[in-house]
Parts: structure tokens; C-alpha cells; sequence
């Protein structure tokens, strides 16, 4: 196996910008300097792509033999989607399929150690609905096939990291949906993830769930003192360094994100929102609590500029980028 940790990355819904991402990630020297980059992928969209947008062909495909060996930037064709079979743009059962058939293929050959971790690029919810798959999105995905017991998603970058209590549900459901248990388990693992990422213990600051965090009970069903408030004591005890539940719409001031690791988000959007305003080209999505390395972009399939040469491939080469630096600490602790 090369000295590099070989990342698979899948290429995500080919009617998206999975694909001339993922065709610039492949070009990008910088990229293969600190892994090899193997796109899970179709040879056949990669090279259409690359013709309608002038950038550079894909390499040739890479059999599944020969990836324990490979040290170069490769395809591996997953699947057997043509052009034929949707439209660059729009939602379409097939490229649902085919996005999943990525991800799964790159799931089971990490678990098998053939792929040193996973990089994905952005799948289509409808899509992915639409070819009968009834998974919200990546995490719920990865948390089932590597069978994981706990799980989260943290979303980082250089100017903000926020791990989310709840995703993909309605906003009503989240409160029947928080626990203390659920709660803890979040911020462990996120502590245990920023200490591998930051090399030091990291401050957590956790949101409250109402606003003004309550107020005190005057908002809210309480929340904050019976879950919330319980959680992060028990945190305390173990030894984390965590604040809250602080209220949200001041929690992200800058004074206080210069001096937060990461925070502890109860729902999707309360995370989502400053993080995408501030780093939305550079943030990467990590999936917590997995046997195996999973990180991803920040960003959808942006079906309105797909296949233009307009989309940014910045924050797949920086989960690329984390995806190698956890691969290599992952092995190295190891032995």
C-alpha cells in the first residue's frame, strides 16, 4: 500500500457538481501530495463532464485488485450509469442510485481496509427518494452500514465547528428528540474529535435549545434545565471544558468564537447557518463516532450551476484534506 492514505471519494450525484469537483480534485498536484485521491465514480460521466466544462480528462479506471497498490490519482467505476440515462440539472432516479451505490461500495471497502477513509461530494435527497432510498442523507447512511452504536455530525473549519444533537427532521420533532444521553454523547464526541484535530482539550460551548436559552423556563418546555443543563454537568465531571447552554443568537458573536473549539448545536439550522455564512467554501462535514474515517463537503449538488465549470472544488479538497490527516492519525495510534 502506498505510504499516503488513499481516500476514496465518492462523486456524489452526477446531475450535481459531484463530478467536476471531483474532476478537479484529481487534477490538483497539492491533492496527491498528502494522499491518493480515488474517485467512486463513472469513467463515462467523469470524461462527459470534462468535455462540457474543458477541464482536465479523468484518469483511466483503476481495477479493485490494484487499489490496495495504487499511488496515483484513479477512477474506480461503480455501477453502470450512461449519459443516456438523466440530464445534467435534474432530479433523477438513476443518479440517485448511482450516488448511493458510490458511498456503499466506498463504505464496505474501508470497513475492509482496502481504502484508507471516505471524502464524499454532495447527493440529491429527492433523488436518492425517488430510487427508493429512504435514508435522509450521508450520515444516517454511513451510521447504519458500519453499523455504528452512536454517531453524530460535526461540521468544522477554521472559523467555526459545530456538532448538531439532531439533522435531518422537522423542527417540531426535535424536542421530543433531545435526551441528556443524546446530549452527552454529542459532546464527547466532540471533544474526543477536536483533541485529535486542535492536539490539546478543547472549550465546548453548548446552545440552548429556546430562546434566551429559556429564559429561565419562561420559554420552551424547559428544556435547558431538565436535558441540556444535566448534560454538560455530567461532561464537567469527566473532565471537559464546556460552557452553557449559553442563548443562541449571541453564542456566535466573535469575540466568543475566537475563543470556542466547538459548539454543541440542538438542531440542524442552529448550527448550520452561522457556520455555512462564515465558511461556507471551506467547512467539512465529519461524521463522528464511525469505525471507519468519513468527511464531506458542506454544500449540496447546486443543480443550478451543475456541469458549467462554475462550482468550487475548495471544500472537497479540505475534506480530502482532514480525511488524510485522521486516516494517518487513525493508523499511526494503531501501531
Amino acid at each position: 500500500m502506498s505510504q499516503l492514505p488513499t481516500i476514496a471519494v465518492t462523486m456524489g450525484d452526477p446531475a450535481g457538481i459531484g463530478p467536476e469537483v471531483c474532476l478537479d480534485l484529481l487534477a490538483n498536484e497539492e491533492v496527491a501530495r498528502f494522499c491518493t485521491p480515488i474517485v467512486f465514480g463513472n469513467r463515462e460521466v467523469l470524461e462527459a463532464c470534462a468535455d462540457r466544462t474543458g477541464k482536465q480528462p479523468p484518469p483511466k479506471p483503476v481495477p479493485e485488485g490494484d487499489l490496495l497498490t495504487c499511488e496515483t490519482p484513479a477512477v474506480f467505476e461503480v455501477g453502470d450509469l450512461t449519459m443516456g440515462d438523466f440530464s445534467p440539472g435534474e432530479v433523477n432516479a438513476a443518479t440517485g442510485k448511482a450516488g448511493y451505490d458510490c458511498i456503499i461500495k466506498s463504505i464496505d471497502l474501508a470497513m475492509d481496509g482496502v481504502v484508507d477513509g471516505v471524502a464524499t461530494a454532495p447527493i440529491h435527497k429527492e433523488a436518492l427518494r425517488a430510487a427508493g432510498i429512504l435514508h435522509p442523507g450521508h450520515t444516517e447512511i454511513f451510521a447504519e452500514r458500519t453499523g455504528a452504536e452512536k454517531s453524530c455530525m460535526m461540521m468544522t473549519s477554521d472559523l467555526i465547528t459545530c456538532s448538531l444533537v439532531t439533522v435531518h427532521v422537522g423542527y417540531q420533532e426535535v424536542p421530543e428528540l433531545l435526551t441528556e444521553e443524546r446530549i452527552l454523547e454529542v459532546m464527547d464526541l466532540t471533544r474526543e474529535a477536536m483533541c485529535r484535530i486542535r492536539g490539546r482539550e478543547p472549550k465546548l460551548v453548548v446552545c440552548g435549545l429556546n430562546p434566551h436559552a429559556g429564559e429561565g423556563g419562561l420559554f420552551g418546555n424547559r428544556e435547558e434545565e431538565r436535558l441540556i443543563q444535566p448534560a454538560i454537568e455530567s461532561a464537567r465531571a469527566a473532565g471537559a471544558q464546556v460552557e452553557g447552554p449559553l442563548p443562541p443568537d449571541t453564542a456566535f458573536l466573535d469575540w466568543r468564537r475566537a475563543e470556542t473549539d466547538a459548539y454543541i448545536c440542538m438542531y440542524h439550522d442552529q448550527g448550520l447557518i452561522p457556520l455555512k455564512a462564515l465558511a461556507f467554501d471551506t467547512a467539512i462535514n465529519v461524521t463522528l463516532g464511525l469505525p471507519i474515517v468519513r468527511t464531506s463537503v458542506d454544500h449540496g449538488t447546486a443543480l443550478d450551476i451543475a456541469w458549467q465549470g462554475k462550482a468550487k472544488s475548495s471544500s472537497l479538497v479540505e475534506a480530502v484534506r482532514l480525511a488524510a490527516k485522521l486516516s494517518a492519525d487513525r493508523k499511526s495510534q494503531q501501531g
